[in-house]
């Protein structure tokens, strides 16, 4: 069987096993979400990439932890969003560091002044959702994660998560200006 036909459970024990490449196939598989999770939870690139690098050290020395009763990539998730709160936690203990613009490397859309701009604009909206909303949201719209992946995650219940979600969004929307009762608008996300 070759390796990248693997699933990631078969690839995470190989890995807890120290089968040569496992783990750095497995990583490969999540870096570019662990990273964007990183991003949307901290909203600074270099928070983010210093959050995204503990979470695959993390994850590389914990990989014997993980019992495959949860997805594997529920369970990176989890380490990512734990990474990226400890980070937040440094840096609200140093000096606010100078706004940089997103880098979206590998994004598949090109970049327009007007995308960067709505990147940036989401970007300091979230930033200003309190952290537990923040973190759902991000977890949910850009991990793609389910409700029982993300309570799996942050370690509440999936109520829980529907709430904070449902709040993060509508103070997302709020803070964009976006004042349409969230009944009156499209949505293409499912419970």
């Amino acid at each position: 069987m070759s390796d990248d036909t693997r699933s990631d459970r078969q690839l995470a024990l190989a890995a807890a096993r120290a089968e040569r490449g496992a783990i750095d196939l497995l990583l490969a598989r999540h870096v570019d979400r662990i990273h964007a999770v990183c991003r949307r939870i901290l909203g600074n690139e270099q928070d983010a990439l210093d959050a995204c690098q503990e979470a695959l050290l993390a994850i590389t020395r914990g990989i014997g932890s993980f019992d495959g009763r949860a997805q594997f990539s529920t369970w990176c998730y989890r380490v990512a969003t734990n990474a990226a709160l400890d980070e937040a936690r440094r840096r609200a203990r140093r000096p606010s560091p100078i706004a940089v613009l997103p880098d979206h490397r590998g994004d598949p859309e090109p970049a327009t002044d007007e995308r960067v701009a709505d990147v940036v604009d989401v970007d300091a909206a979230l930033a200003r959702v309190p952290e537990e909303f923040r973190v759902a949201v991000a977890l949910r719209d850009l991990a793609g994660l389910d409700y029982a992946e993300i309570a799996a995650v942050l370690d509440v219940p999936a109520g829980t998560v529907r709430s904070r979600i449902a709040r993060g969004r509508a103070a997302l929307a709020g803070l964009l200006g976006n004042r349409t009762p969230a009944g009156d608008r499209p949505s293409n996300q499912t419970l």
